[in-house]
């Protein structure tokens, strides 16, 4: 039994690292290139002492220069569909806080993540890569300048800051055992009219246990999870 999961998640790997994306660009077109950092992949405990390389959960998306919501460009499937596999009924709204809060859409629960009865649309979500993930987005209809956000977040990423043990309604609690640990780092960057090429830069991280859509701009208690991502580069076509 334990040979044959070992094969199926090989299998599984091998499906998503060897996947490559064919995109043809058109003039005026925003091509986003997220570049893993040497912390993307991270251990995650499944049974009997076995682990699996777990990839983040992320998000980019719009929004206009006054910092209201304009639209989803990528998400992350089990974010996207309450797709986790060990959550038994937990929600986890500490994954990607920011962006719950500013996309604005509660659900039935009383809570600001998308379920398996109302998922987002297939168009935007996909699997998180094993490596290098490109984006394409056409921007006819958004006007110039606007801010491109983007969240990212593993789970059980504890540190001496954010540790396993922390008591809920601590300011360092983030979901208890099964919960994020570190918070989510959030990065922007605007794009003017006459922008060609930028880089999106870190500019805090969201609420630990996901009550509130802030960002807190400190980032010193951070450590692992400052290193999932190397660079998220943008091109205007």
């Amino acid at each position: 039994m334990i040979v044959t999961r070992l094969i199926m998640l090989a299998f599984l790997f091998c499906l998503t690292a060897c996947e490559k994306e064919e995109l043809h660009f058109k003039e005026g077109d925003m091509e986003i290139t997220v570049l893993p950092g040497e912390q993307w992949l991270h251990d995650f405990p499944l049974f009997l002492g076995l682990k699996q390389k777990n990839t983040p959960q992320f998000a980019i998306w719009i929004e206009d220069i006054s910092g209201n919501y304009l639209t989803t460009i990528f998400v992350t499937h089990k974010i996207a569909t309450e797709g986790w596999i060990f959550n038994k009924g937990n929600r986890r709204k500490e994954t990607l806080p920011h962006w719950c809060h500013q996309r604005g859409v509660v659900y039935e629960d009383g809570l600001l993540l998308p379920t398996k009865k109302q998922p987002l649309a297939d168009g935007i979500t996909g699997a998180t890569p094993q490596g290098r993930k490109t984006i394409q987005v056409a921007l006819k209809s958004i006007e110039k300048p606007f801010v491109v956000k983007a969240e990212f977040n593993h789970s059980i990423d504890f540190n001496s800051n954010f540790p396993v043990d922390a008591v809920e309604g601590a300011e360092n609690y983030s979901g208890g055992e099964m919960g994020s640990g570190q918070p989510a780092v959030v990065y922007a960057a605007i794009i003017y009219p006459d922008t060609r090429e930028a880089s999106l830069q870190p500019i805090g991280h969201s609420s630990p246990d996901g009550t509130d859509g802030s960002i807190y701009e400190n980032l010193d208690k951070l450590t692992t999870a400052r290193d999932i991502v190397q660079n998220i580069k943008i091109t205007i076509w």
